[in-house]
């Protein structure tokens, strides 16, 4: 069962607050240390066959960690999230 901590925070279901407990994160404070890509990534490389919408996953992330609902996120941020995992799959594509 999903750590009750991270269904508090904005943006996060029971589904994603799972997803997060399956790499290790149960609080905001773990959400925080380890980053909305970083968590982004790790949760696609579990479920490599699933396309991961940006706006459930990589927004909800970050607005969980801002207390920010993910549509609210400035696009200038949005922009720099998006280039930190693309440039992870390039480097995973060789």
């Amino acid at each position: 069962m999903a750590d009750r901590e991270l269904i508090k925070l904005k943006n996060i279901g029971l589904k994603i607050a799972s997803r997060l407990n399956e790499i290790g994160v149960y609080s905001r404070t773990d959400l925080e240390q380890i980053g909305a890509a970083e968590a982004h990534k790790q949760i696609k490389r579990n479920y490599p066959d699933e396309t991961l919408a940006v706006c459930y996953y990589l927004y909800s992330f970050e607005g969980a960690v801002t207390d920010t609902h993910w549509n609210d996120i400035p696009e200038k941020r949005k922009q720099a999230l998006r280039q930190i995992i693309s440039e992870g799959e390039q480097e995973n594509d060789y």
